[in-house]
């Protein structure tokens, strides 16, 4: 009987236990698995344009499609590479809006998914120039003497003239200037994004034409 006794005992903790486990997975307490690879490192932020949800990056294609998640309130925007752009992804102002939380222009917890494999065998869309190691249209070469490519945006963020950088360490020094104006903005690198070089507000309205978020004509030269 004692033996006998053990095994009921046994068979009870362990079906008790089981039933615990799944009311913890389905309550949302067990661990649940890490996010999706991002395709994108960095903040995601956007360049105020108009128009339906859409984006341009650097990384992808014209006619790429990806969805962008804000970790911070679980909203997804799905929008389509229109053109390149100084970012990984950079999304306009209603792709923006459908993921931002209120009075927030950057989203540091993001994940970037591209929905569409690419084309067969490595091949590109008909009429696309895509650079080697990259998956973007040469359309834009960075100008003469510039280190970076494509268009240059803000991040909305306060303080002193400053940038961040998918590309330099923090600390390094960089001269941005807008060659439709001849503006010029000298900038520290505070931090890590998604682009080569993003402005923070100050920075940016050194060199911003009245009206513009985007400074589309541009050098960015690195200062020793």
């Amino acid at each position: 009987m004692k033996v006998q006794r053990r095994h009921v005992l046994a068979a009870t903790v362990a079906l008790a236990a089981s039933a615990v486990v799944a009311v913890g997975t389905g309550m949302g307490f067990a661990e649940t698995a890490p996010p999706a690879r991002s395709a994108c490192a960095g903040s995601v932020t956007f360049s105020a344009e108009g128009g339906a949800p859409a984006a341009t990056s650097d990384r992808f294609p014209v006619g790429t499609r990806l969805r962008v998640t804000n970790l911070d309130n679980g909203r997804a925007a799905t929008v389509t590479v229109t053109g390149p752009s100084g970012s990984c992804v950079l999304l306009n102002a209603a792709a923006m809006d459908l993921v931002r939380e209120p009075g927030k222009n950057v989203i540091r917890r993001n994940v970037v998914e591209r929905l569409d494999a690419a084309a067969p065998g490595g091949g590109t869309p008909a009429g696309e120039d895509i650079r080697p190691g990259r998956a973007q249209p040469a359309a834009r070469p960075p100008a003469a003497g510039s280190v970076c490519a494509g268009a240059i945006t803000f991040s909305a963020e306060g303080g002193a003239p400053a940038a961040t950088s998918g590309q330099f360490p923090v600390g390094t020094r960089l001269r941005v200037t807008n060659l439709d104006n001849g503006k010029v903005a000298t900038v520290t690198v505070t931090g890590p994004s998604g682009s080569c070089v993003l402005l923070n507000a100050a920075a940016m309205d050194l060199i911003r034409e009245p009206g513009k978020n985007l400074v589309r004509r541009n050098t960015v030269e690195l200062l020793r």
